[in-house]
């Protein structure tokens, strides 16, 4: 039997209570305009087989709007990297590139 869920399906089968509703996702998720928001850039090795990464966390948008800005970050830095898990993943230590790029756009909250 497959355990993956179709898409509708919610994990929960049953409740007893009777005042119980199903939150719904919420997708009314508005980007701040990037002079608020508060960015942190980061290099982190562990759980990446000695390699270091740039991660940049704090951003509160949009999904969409995120992964435009991991393209400009990847695209900037000259190399690959990902968006997941509400941060941007660059690979490689571009710290100082990433932070520049982003106080150039605007993003003044932006610290290392």
């Amino acid at each position: 039997m497959s355990k993956k869920m179709k898409q509708g399906q919610s994990p929960m089968v049953y409740s007893t209570d009777p005042n119980f509703k199903v939150e719904e996702d919420q997708e009314d998720l508005i980007t701040l305009s990037p002079a608020e928001q508060p960015l942190r850039v980061i290099l982190e090795t562990k759980h990446r087989a000695g390699k270091t990464v740039t991660i940049v966390y704090g951003f509160q948008g949009t999904e969409d709007d995120m992964n435009l800005l991991g393209k400009a970050l990847k695209n900037h830095c000259g190399t690959g990297g990902a968006v997941k898990d509400g941060e941007i993943i660059i690979q490689g230590d571009h710290k100082q590139k990433v932070f520049q790029y982003l106080k150039q756009k605007g993003y003044n909250k932006a610290k290392l």
